[in-house]
């Protein structure tokens, strides 16, 4: 009786900590105890569903023993193995990480959409088209967000894209839409088996087309938006199982990864429909502006010896600091010079790295103080004023042709306003483009200075010159 109780209780409970969690989560400085919130409900609803298996009169329901066991099993199968990769994961691969895990989430749903439909357990209309609706957006969540943790780790590296592509997609979806319909009207039948088989093998494979064709700069977006797309996967099939975890914490990972999908598309400057169906990433792109004068290179130790007799710097990282593993030594330089009496802040940019908060993670786990770090808009008007912009291996979110250049991709794309500091300094292992395919004229200004080279071996030269300078005087 007492365990009936509890698994009553517990959905709201396990509700309660997601959203309390999902709240701390909402600043760096109480991120962590947000995560360790979130992940007590988990706990909780875990335990209330093995409790489901016992009667009222506390014995064990005889046919779900056998199940039981392989529960028992796959709960230490998948805790082991997220338990170990969670711990090892490096930075860079934070993202592929991120986006496999909402795709796990999305199968999640859509496995239970499937043992809903092939053990009869669903009835009414209604259930059964939530069942499939869930399934449908589940499935399209799992095998999206493989494609995009293949586009980010590198395994897939351009998009792929052929004459007709959104027609035959279109085309796809439509006809997935339709076999779900008849899985409904034919429900209990013999047919009902083949068309749940041909539904999910349709919705597998539109998540692939899907998300074939949009290009790595999209990346960040496309995880928001599947991550989403897996909280209303999950809050559809709580509703065909009653559970109110399940609804609950679905709803509120739906909502929130659609209010994030689209605030980071507002900060491109684009719509979630030009996210998915235009050619805005593919590092073949071509366009801009005629490029006026030509970049100059600086020393390592200049550019050190610069920002320590500074009085203001701001630092702008990216994806590169991230590929250069060099947070830990950025901030060793951050610290001589915030000891020295310059004032040092960070700049982030919302679409910064390949994944949301991508950045601020990586300072985070550097021990950069939250206090010094600072979003787009709350930063852009000290530009200005500061004499030492640095950016660190990021490219597209200070170039300033988002401002001024009408035929750029990024047009109107807000950016950080790095290039108007009296002073910038770009580290950069080569003369690339950024993920949109087009020039940076940040690169060819006056006031830029590049610095080239692997960001780690960068920051330990500025590092030791300004140790030497130290030692000297």
């Amino acid at each position: 009786m007492i365990a009936q109780h509890f698994v009553s209780l517990s959905g709201l409970f396990a509700a309660a900590l997601f959203i309390f969690g999902l709240k701390r989560m909402a600043s760096p400085v109480t991120a962590l105890s947000g995560i360790m919130t979130a992940g007590a409900g988990m706990i909780v609803a875990v335990i209330a569903s093995f409790l489901v298996l016992f009667e009222l009169d506390g014995t064990v329901r005889s046919h779900l023993t056998t199940n039981l066991g392989l529960a028992i099993a796959a709960l230490l199968a998948g805790g082991g193995w997220a338990w170990w990769r969670g711990a090892r994961v490096e930075m860079t691969a934070m993202p592929q990480m991120v986006a496999l895990y909402n795709g796990m989430g999305g199968g999640a749903a859509a496995a239970i959409a499937a043992v809903e439909l092939s053990g009869g357990r669903a009835s009414g209309t209604l259930l059964l088209a939530v069942t499939i609706i869930g399934a449908l957006i589940g499935s399209i969540s799992l095998t999206g967000s493989f494609i995009a943790w293949a586009k980010l780790d590198s395994r897939i590296k351009k998009p792929w894209r052929f004459s007709g592509q959104r027609l035959v997609n279109g085309l796809i979806f439509l006809a997935t839409l339709l076999v779900g319909l008849g899985v409904i009207l034919l429900y209990g039948s013999p047919a009902d088996t083949v068309l749940a088989v041909l539904f999910f093998v349709g919705a597998l494979a539109f998540g692939v087309l899907m998300t074939l064709p949009i290009g790595g700069a999209d990346m960040p977006v496309v995880i928001s938006l599947y991550n989403a797309f897996t909280g209303l996967a999950v809050g559809l099939e709580g509703f065909a199982l009653q559970n109110p975890a399940l609804m609950i914490a679905g709803m509120v990972v739906g909502s929130a990864g659609t209010l994030l999908t689209l605030l980071m598309a507002k900060a491109m400057n684009r719509s979630l429909a030009n996210v998915l169906f235009s050619n805005f990433g593919d590092t073949t792109a071509s366009g801009g502006a005629e490029v006026h004068g030509q970049m100059k290179s600086a020393d390592a130790a200049d550019a050190a010896v610069n920002m320590r007799y500074a009085s203001s710097v701001i630092i702008i990282p990216g994806y590169g600091l991230a590929v250069a593993q060099a947070q830990q030594k950025l901030y060793e330089f951050v610290k001589i010079l915030l000891a020295a009496g310059v004032e040092v802040k960070f700049a982030i940019h919302p679409v910064a790295g390949r994944m949301p908060g991508h950045m601020n993670v990586l300072l985070a786990e550097a021990g950069v103080p939250y206090d010094i770090i600072f979003d787009m808009d709350d930063i852009n008007a000290d530009f200005p004023n500061t004499d030492v912009a640095l950016v660190i291996g990021a490219n597209d979110v200070v170039n300033p042709a988002a401002r001024t250049d009408k035929s750029s991709p990024i047009y109107g794309m807000p950016i950080l306003d790095a290039d108007k500091a009296h002073q910038v300094y770009v580290v950069k292992r080569g003369q690339g483009k950024g993920y949109s395919g087009v020039e940076n004229l940040l690169f060819f200004e006056d006031n830029c200075s590049m610095v080239y080279g692997d960001a780690q071996a960068v920051l330990s030269q500025m590092v030791q010159s300004v140790k030497d300078l130290a030692a000297a005087a």
